[in-house]
């Protein structure tokens, strides 16, 4: 016994070194992106593998916001990002609910179908989608990628959705239709609420994949005004030369929009472990 309380406190180390290993293997990257934002480019190569610059400026940033289309991309990103998201979410939502509750004829090929899209490598399709973009005339649009990125998302998003519907009951539902309400009453007050872990899950995973697309916004966005920021990023780079300052100022405002993202989506995975529920 004396032998296994002793083992315990060196299980606990090991455990927390190995957890703390992780976090700074994974957060490394992070915080190197930050610490050549915030050096002085007349630094960034006679100090560069210094874990601490011996000075510190924010023009880099400044220079990105104020001296750069950087903000134009940013918006054109984020605009992609929220209309991706939400559309996504939504026919997602639809189809995840009807594969849980209901059956039809074709649906087992339906859902072969969705899983045999996800097999093919985006190099394989990118000439045939740029020549039915270029087909519909919706080259140089966001409109563009925001249907490319919901179709390829939404087989994903589907069964994600669908693996959720699949964990609440079917007896709340009918229980609530029992009660008077219509199938879409139960769905809107009783299945839900429970679902919002789900669709903030969703809506995570798909922001996240439409925010940081680089090859489908590259192949199918040629004009400036219309570039989102993994395209505009290329702008750092020149010819002979790349701005690291720059870039890496531009890479850290690009973390802003889905961190705050996920903050908000936060609230309602909280809200909806803990509502929706049957009281009493």
């Amino acid at each position: 016994m004396s032998a296994v309380l002793r083992r315990r406190p060196a299980v606990a180390i090991a455990k927390y070194a190995a957890l703390a290993g992780y976090l700074a293997f994974a957060l490394f990257p992070l915080y190197w992106l930050i610490k050549i934002a915030i050096t002085p480019d007349a630094l960034i190569y006679t100090e560069g593998t210094q874990l601490l610059p011996s000075s510190v400026t924010f023009d880099n940033f400044a220079k990105v916001i104020l001296q750069t289309d950087f903000m134009a991309y940013f918006g054109n990103s984020l605009y992609v990002s929220l209309g991706t998201a939400a559309v996504t979410t939504l026919v997602a939502a639809a189809a995840g609910y009807a594969f849980s509750r209901f059956d039809f004829a074709g649906k087992k090929l339906l859902i072969a179908v969705m899983l045999i899209t996800q097999m093919f490598p985006l190099l394989m399709i990118i000439a045939p989608i740029y020549k039915i973009i270029s087909q519909m005339g919706m080259l140089n649009s966001l409109t563009s990628l925001i249907v490319v990125y919901t179709a390829f998302n939404i087989p994903f998003a589907t069964f994600l959705m669908q693996s959720f519907f699949d964990g609440i009951p079917k007896d709340l539902e009918e229980a609530a239709m029992m009660d008077g309400c219509s199938r879409f009453q139960a769905l809107y007050k009783v299945v839900f609420p429970l679902t919002l872990p789900g669709l903030g899950a969703t809506l995570g995973f798909v922001f996240t994949a439409a925010w940081s697309e680089l090859l489908f916004a590259l192949m199918l966005i040629s004009k400036n005004d219309a570039m989102t920021f993994p395209v505009g990023l290329l702008t750092f780079v020149s010819k002979f030369s790349v701005d690291w300052g720059q870039m890496m100022a531009a890479g850290v405002l690009a973390l802003v929009p889905s961190c705050l993202f996920f903050i908000f989506i936060q609230r309602y995975l909280v809200q909806g472990l803990t509502s929706g529920a049957v009281k009493g």
